[in-house]
């Protein structure tokens, strides 16, 4: 946890710039914020200290009651994307407040990106998890993908759990950590992250200040 909030955005896509030194940078354009507090969450009333924030208009016929009520403790519209945020005070925050960009990052600064990955359907274990297949020599035959033996060798049999198995690949939660905020436009509210961030265009995502900054 850390005293800053982070900030609530969507991935428009990817670009490039250079930079002082003739170098060109890659980036990933985030539109973040601004965010709307809707709660503000502690440890007296809560068991913890955290801010849950709002982004993004949405239509009002598509939320139900309860989040109607909600929202209307804050007399905020409704929002497309909604998720709490853990800090260490909450003190200094409002419900019903706003959260723009500016008050929470500057150049440089190191960001955790989270969001969900893009979805590639079901997949082999040799697309999923990198296997190397079976041999390819004379006598082999439809094992060359396929992902050995499963069992344990134990009475009564068994698969292990976590066993790497095809499935789904991707539609996951991702993070990814220490990326750089290369420069940030504030007055268009867009952030341009160092390098890619997971989900497709159009995907929300929650930018944190890093857990684990690099030495």
């Amino acid at each position: 946890m850390n005293s800053n909030p982070g900030i609530l955005g969507r991935k428009i896509g990817m670009t490039q710039f250079f930079n002082d030194a003739g170098q060109v940078v890659p980036c990933t354009v985030v539109e973040a914020g601004p965010c709307t507090i809707l709660q503000v969450k502690s440890t007296d009333s809560d068991g913890y200290n955290a801010i849950q924030l709002g982004f993004g208009e949405q239509k009002e016929q598509r939320i139900n009651k309860p989040m109607k009520g909600h929202l209307a403790k804050t007399n905020s519209a409704p929002k497309k994307y909604i998720r709490e945020i853990r800090i260490d005070d909450a003190s200094g925050y409002t419900a019903g407040d706003n959260v723009a960009l500016s008050d929470v990052f500057t150049v440089g600064d190191k960001v955790d990106v989270t969001g969900t990955s893009k979805g590639k359907g079901f997949a082999g274990v040799m697309k999923k998890f990198n296997f190397k297949g079976f041999l390819r020599s004379h006598g082999v035959h439809e094992f060359f993908r396929h992902g050995g033996s499963i069992g344990t060798r134990l009475t009564p049999g068994m698969v292990a759990k976590g066993k790497k198995m095809p499935g789904q690949l991707g539609n996951a939660q991702a993070t990814i950590q220490n990326l750089t905020l290369a420069r940030i436009d504030a007055e268009r509210n867009l952030l341009f992250i160092k390098g890619g961030i997971p989900g497709p265009n159009g995907g929300y995502v929650v930018v944190r200040s890093a857990v684990k900054i690099n030495k």
